[in-house]
């Protein structure tokens, strides 16, 4: 038989993986996250009709005569080429802007994808569209995330409060005019205070103007504040002063005239709180909103890396899994050791080139097509060898 019927073979072969592959690009130009592949051809093995021949005395070398006996796919490789950026404005939804990989789980095994379209499940589980569980670190109690810990499954329930706490420590700032008039209006301010259950009770301070400067009066007294009558600053008293069981401090307060701005800078304690909203940082960082004002970390979404990986497998669901020639995911936080960014309210679009996919498909039906012509061709000899008989 002709070697070029199975070369043409070969040709229709690979030109029909090429179209698979084609083909399958443009139906998932749409498809979040998703990374288009692309074909390579190699020949194969060559039929050695002639062999090399070295030069001799007065004869020069020859070069080996051989027929080539088709073609074959090389490879068929991922481009992991960052794709566009698609705003939802979906508080779920993020998009990696650079290197790396989501990390989910399902059925117990870890897997990797770009397309950020997250959920919330009943539970409160951060998951993807097929129910995969997004892997991080949650947070401590008091909103610190240990990222070199073992990874776990973001969890974002309703139900998830920050605890009271009694407040300890106040302070004021601003100014108490030194040319007030002695007996002048007094200045009242208040402070909510909370003790360790989040009950609320209030702290109310008096300022009157006085021939020295002016007497503070609380629950716990009066005390006298003075300022230093060049610079301003306050003298006395020299730290703070407890009242019920709370720290006062008034030693940023100044004394120059004609600025009445005395106010209260700065209270800890608080009441519990529960989750109202969450914002996610550039850096993985859920930032939960809780009814007390408070905001607090609860957890960060992880990001892994490959050192190849074009060697990741797809798994479907615009899922990966690792390979022996993908290496093993180096996972960290974004922003750091070459990984991207997250961009919340986003998702990467697919990177899908639709002009260059149309026009591989037009290589791919000119190479079928010649391809069968080289089959035709080598039929027609075989039909005069057989008429040769007649």
């Amino acid at each position: 038989m002709l070697r070029s019927l199975f070369s043409g073979i070969s040709g229709l072969r690979a030109h029909q993986t090429m179209l698979d592959v084609t083909g399958n690009n443009i139906a998932n130009v749409n498809t979040t996250g998703f990374k288009a592949s692309q074909i390579q051809f190699k020949d194969t093995l060559s039929q050695v009709l002639t062999n090399a021949g070295g030069a001799q005395d007065g004869v020069g070398g020859t070069n080996p005569a051989q027929v080539g006996l088709g073609v074959q796919v090389a490879g068929v490789t991922t481009n992991f080429q960052q794709g566009a950026s698609q705003v939802t404005n979906r508080s779920t939804d993020m998009m990696i802007s650079g290197d790396g990989f989501f990390v989910v789980s399902k059925g117990g095994q870890n897997y990797y994808t770009r397309s950020g379209a997250f959920d919330f499940d009943a539970n409160g589980n951060l998951v993807t569209s097929e129910g995969a569980l997004v892997q991080g670190w949650a947070a401590a109690a008091d909103g610190t995330i240990n990222t070199n810990g073992a990874l776990s499954a973001l969890k974002l329930p309703t139900t998830t409060l920050t605890p009271a706490s009694a407040t300890t420590a106040a302070s004021f700032s601003g100014n108490l005019p030194s040319d007030a008039a002695v007996g002048s209006e007094p200045l009242n301010r208040d402070i909510e205070v909370f003790d360790a259950l989040g009950n609320a009770r209030t702290i109310s301070l008096t300022f009157t103007k006085t021939a020295a400067g002016w007497d503070m009066t609380s629950t716990a007294g009066t005390t006298a504040v003075a300022f230093n009558a060049t610079t301003g600053a306050m003298t006395t008293p020299a730290g703070a002063v407890t009242i019920d069981g709370v720290a006062v401090d008034l030693t940023a307060v100044t004394g120059f005239a004609n600025l009445s701005t005395i106010t209260k800078s700065a209270v800890d304690g608080q009441q519990a709180g529960t989750l109202q909203s969450f914002t996610i940082n550039a850096d993985g960082t859920i930032m939960g909103a809780f009814s007390n004002g408070l905001k607090s970390a609860v957890g960060r979404i992880a990001l892994g890396t490959f050192a190849n990986p074009v060697g990741l497998e797809k798994a479907g669901g615009s899922l990966y899994t690792t390979t022996v020639n993908s290496g093993d995911a180096e996972i960290g936080t974004a922003g750091t050791g070459g990984r991207g960014g997250l961009v919340g309210g986003a998702l990467e679009m697919s990177n899908v080139d639709l002009s260059s996919e149309f026009t591989n498909l037009i290589i791919a039906q000119r190479g079928f097509q010649a391809n069968s012509r080289v089959i035709t061709t080598s039929d027609e000899l075989l039909q005069e060898l057989v008429n040769l008989k007649r």
